[in-house]
């Protein structure tokens, strides 16, 4: 199945770094700029879900019968049916941004997905691993989507390696804190032995129902997340750790992604970090009330006065400044990542 949609995920196996509310965000904006935006809640917890469409929606979506969501969906696949699989209805955020709402018991796949990965297994689980892209094309096409950006969850799992491996680029967010710089060595092992894997995938699985893509995806970089700042600029020892998040990423995760050929094939910037984002402190708690991103947030939602809703102000429009840079970079780097394919070939 062809689409125009480009494929990103949002991965880290660590907690707290700010997947979900970047997807959110970076997902509006680029709905604001004329992009048609598809974003897919591949995470059982369900925090995109709740984000894009807030808590008393969502508290009556899933009261309901629900089968509109990403589990339901994939069920011909994972329960052999004799059906193909069929675009999700998905829920319209706002003009050109959709949502593919996520399920608590996604997770439930993970036994038969990880088992249907044996290269020689039964021929009835064939299916399986190719599900996902297909299910997250299929959906793209109907609503005609430029980019479809997935939320995973924050652990090394067969959802993640089959939803990463069928995506076209990935990013890797991160916060400025020890654990982060484990968790990108982890990444540095894990994702070059999931490309190994899927080598051989891409053709045992190319006959099935669901074909496993040919594709590999590439790094498109990363984003620190979650720092506080003081009198505009990240704090001192803020500083010291991003620049250890740098060393690590090109001395340690960039060469053994380019070894599974998982790197962009231009750089068009001078480092692989695409964004610094501050916290948004009590922005945080107005973008979840409202369910709009932290740059979208007005007077009336902020509810402050004075020299506090001057500084909210600010925020606000500092926030409205980086994600509008950052989704440009994101447009950018994958133009001319695709622009110098078509000239390879």
């Amino acid at each position: 199945m062809e689409t125009k949609a480009t494929k990103i995920c949002f991965f880290n196996n660590k907690s707290g770094v700010g997947k979900t509310t970047n997807i959110f965000n970076i997902g509006w904006k680029l709905s604001e700029m004329g992009k048609k935006v598809l974003l897919v809640d591949a995470d059982s917890q369900c925090n995109l879900t709740l984000l894009s469409i807030g808590i008393d929606k969502f508290e009556e979506y899933y009261q309901k019968d629900v089968t509109s969501d990403i589990k339901t969906a994939l069920e011909p696949a994972f329960k052999s049916q004799t059906q193909l699989i069929k675009p999700v209805e998905c829920t319209e955020i706002k003009d050109n941004l959709y949502l593919m709402p996520g399920h608590i018991d996604l997770s439930t796949y993970e036994v038969q997905l990880g088992i249907s990965f044996q290269i020689n297994s039964f021929t009835s689980m064939q299916n399986i691993p190719g599900s996902f892209n297909y299910l997250f094309e299929t959906t793209a096409k109907k609503y005609d989507v430029d980019y479809i950006l997935i939320d995973l969850n924050p652990s090394i799992s067969a959802i993640n390696q089959a939803i990463l491996l069928s995506s076209d680029f990935f990013i890797v967010p991160t916060s400025p804190d020890f654990f982060s710089l484990m968790a990108i060595k982890s990444l540095s092992n894990i994702l070059p032995k999931w490309e190994k894997w899927a080598i051989s995938a891409r053709e045992h699985f190319s006959t099935a129902v669901y074909p496993f893509p040919t594709g590999i995806p590439k790094f498109l970089g990363y984003t620190v997340n979650d720092f506080n700042i003081r009198k505009s600029e990240p704090a001192t020892n803020v500083k010291s750790m991003i620049e250890k998040i740098d060393q690590i990423i090109n001395d340690t995760l960039a060469p053994k992604l380019k070894q599974s050929n998982m790197i962009l094939d231009t750089n068009i910037n001078s480092s692989y970090r695409i964004a610094e984002i501050p916290n948004f402190n009590t922005l945080m708690q107005r973008s979840q009330e409202y369910s709009v991103p932290v740059f979208k947030l007005n007077n009336e939602q902020l509810n402050s006065v004075g020299t506090v809703l001057e500084n909210q102000q600010s925020s606000v429009e500092s926030f409205n400044k980086t994600y509008s840079e950052l989704s440009e970079k994101i447009k950018d780097i994958i133009k001319n990542e695709e622009s110098n394919r078509s000239i390879e070939a």
